[in-house]
């Protein structure tokens, strides 16, 4: 007789954290250790089975918040995953992604069960979830040349440097600064506010704040969380 075919949601987080060397921000993601056999103590996505009285999104949002904590304010569906032999018993899982600032990273814990990778530098994850991840940053790397994605890493104020520096760490290249200021300046992406960027090296710079009519996707607004 078949086994039943389990449904479970794994979420993808990522975050923008400053390279202790050099300060560029580098995209990180954290991951938690697993528990039980297969794969007993190595590395996978934070994720969950999915209860029969909640929906998909919010069995993904509750088994984030148990595993690490965070409440995203981006939260979005990406993608499927059912092969025969992902896993020893047959599993589809419906994987989300998470994009995360500063505020809400401070509520992941970096201990022995959860820890914070870059994701050019992790340990080989558990499961297919090296491909889940993998498949998470090409959607993200194309998605932040025609939306406002990146603008879920950010403050809710935030400099066009900033702006430029989140979608440099995404692409994993420098861009010109004066090439995005117009190419930012011709869209209506961001909103400038009245007010002005203090402390730091730097003269005060134009605060910003995203398009509430646009949100940070190219599908309309998110409702936030």
């Amino acid at each position: 007789m078949n086994e039943p075919i389990r449904l479970a949601v794994s979420t993808v987080i990522l975050a923008l954290h400053p390279d202790p060397e050099t300060g560029a921000l580098v995209l990180r993601t954290p991951l938690v250790r697993r528990q039980r056999e297969p794969f007993l103590d190595s590395w996978a996505l934070p994720g969950g089975w999915v209860h029969p009285d909640e929906s998909l999104e919010a069995s993904a949002a509750t088994s984030l918040l148990d595993t690490t904590g965070v409440r995203p304010r981006y939260l979005e569906q990406l993608y499927a995953f059912g092969d025969v032999d992902r896993a020893p018993s047959r599993v589809v899982s419906i994987v989300y992604w998470a994009l995360v600032g500063g505020r809400e990273t401070i509520a992941v814990p970096d201990d022995f069960n959860v820890r914070w990778f870059r994701v050019d530098d992790r340990p080989r994850l558990a499961f297919d979830h090296d491909r889940i991840l993998e498949y998470a940053l090409w959607r993200l790397r194309n998605k932040v040349s025609y939306s406002r994605i990146a603008q879920g890493f950010l403050p809710e104020r935030f400099t066009l440097a900033e702006l430029r520096a989140a979608h440099e760490a995404v692409l994993g290249r420098p861009l010109d600064p004066a090439n995005f200021r117009r190419q930012i300046a011709g869209t209506d992406q961001v909103l400038p506010t009245d007010a002005m960027s203090t402390g730091g090296r730097h003269r005060p710079a134009r605060l910003y704040r995203t398009n509430p009519a646009l949100g940070f996707a190219d599908n309309g607004p998110l409702s936030p969380r």
